[in-house]
């Protein structure tokens, strides 16, 4: 017999083996993916009741005027008397989702909906997916622009590199409300407290530790540059072609950028190279690393294979040879999983109404992060869970407090 699917938008009711037509014949199983997004992940509901006609000349006309006519007179009311400062604009022109690539708009609306409705269960922050049907840099910057006045904050998702560093530093420059790459920099703020407390578990401060990133896309880099904003002892980055080093004719701008900071050591040649005596790998580019270079890192090393669902290293592999293994995965131990990052990131900056989010609201909101492991931390235990109900006050508080004290709060 056929699976029944509700749809939770009316009371009719679907028949199908893959809850989408023409996905599959009628003997193959059913799959739940497809019932739980049939009519989208998320609604509009209102928060004040319209009931009668009373109701209704309140929340629409003629009572909306006076509030317009107010704002008109002075625009910070906008805040007090509309959702903008707790609604979040998802942005993506669809070139970078998930392990899937340039899917283009449409397909990456089920991605924007679930970034947006975590947003809500994990921060409290209402959030709109916008899918746009361009690629063009500049034109994407525009339309955000553009929509940015019904808007508190808008989180880039899904660019593909290296387009989303021009993106979103020119929105930095043109908006007066946060911008944040999550890609970027949520798996940066996550990566960073899983460290640190991998750190404290061995007896070791960043300081001590050298590590190889393999990936340098939007994450990679951005994971670079705030461990080594964080205080890590030295950082090398590779690509397909090898460490990112001055020596190299191939760079981008980006990467060329990148070949200043970093590899301290002036390490060249592959990714197995410089894992050799390495403290921490750090995967965000999938493919595979072979055993014998794993083997070949420090003594006590720390393995963050971040890949989905495949991560570089095998974490049966990993467990040979580190101390501390991470995943991108759910059903291993120390998932690095954005979301516990960008709600509460978002949450605090909203709360305090940031003009911007700046480095070291980036580094409070990792730090509290980590602070939330507490005394259960152990080697299978660095990072909290996403389910752990700490994680969203304790990143929101420490993001508002650093806004503070860094002067981009506005109340």
């Amino acid at each position: 017999m056929a699976a029944e699917i509700v749809n939770p938008r009316s009371d009719s009711k679907t028949h199908g083996t893959a809850g989408a037509e023409g996905l599959s014949s009628a003997d193959e199983p059913f799959d739940p993916a497809f019932a739980l997004h049939r009519g989208g992940k998320m609604a509009v509901q209102a928060t004040v009741p319209i009931r009668d006609k009373d109701d209704l000349s309140l929340a629409y006309t003629p009572g909306v005027a006076k509030v317009c006519s107010a704002i008109a007179e002075n625009p910070e009311l906008v805040h007090d008397y509309t959702w903008k400062s707790q609604v979040v604009a998802v942005v993506t022109d669809g070139t970078a989702v998930l392990g899937l690539g340039d899917i283009g708009p449409e397909a990456s609306l089920p991605v924007m909906e679930g970034k947006a409705i975590l947003f809500k269960q994990f921060g409290g922050v209402d959030a709109v997916p916008i899918a746009l049907a361009t690629t063009d840099a500049d034109e994407i910057v525009e339309t955000v622009v553009r929509l940015a006045p019904s808007f508190g904050g808008v989180n880039l998702e899904d660019i593909s590199a290296p387009r989303c560093f021009e993106i979103e530093r020119k929105l930095q420059e043109r908006l007066d409300i946060p911008v944040f790459h999550d890609d970027q920099h949520g798996t940066a703020v996550v990566t960073l407290a899983a460290l640190r407390n991998a750190a404290k578990l061995s007896g070791r401060t960043l300081g001590d530790l050298r590590a190889v990133i393999s990936g340098a896309g939007a994450a990679g880099v951005a994971i670079a540059k705030f461990l080594l904003e964080a205080g890590i002892g030295d950082v090398a980055v590779a690509d397909r072609k090898g460490i990112v080093s001055g020596d190299r004719h191939d760079l981008t701008d980006v990467k060329r950028e990148l070949a200043e900071i970093t590899n301290r050591a002036g390490i060249t040649g592959s990714l197995e190279t410089a894992l050799a005596g390495a403290d921490v790998f750090i995967g965000v580019s999938g493919g595979t690393v072979p055993e014998p270079a794993v083997a070949s890192m420090a003594p006590g090393a720390f393995v963050f294979a971040m890949a989905n669902p495949n991560p570089e290293v095998h974490p049966d592999v990993a467990h040979k040879y580190a101390a501390v293994v991470a995943t991108g995965r759910s059903d291993y131990p120390n998932q690095i999983n954005n979301v516990l990052a960008f709600p509460g990131i978002f949450a605090g900056a909203l709360q305090v109404r940031a003009s911007r989010i700046t480095e070291g609201m980036k580094i409070a909101a990792a730090n509290a992060l980590a602070d939330v492991v507490g005394d259960e931390l152990a080697a299978e235990y660095v990072i909290p869970s996403p389910f752990d109900e700490r994680v969203a006050p304790a990143v929101t508080a420490a993001v508002a407090a650093a806004a503070r004290a860094e002067g981009v709060a506005r109340r």
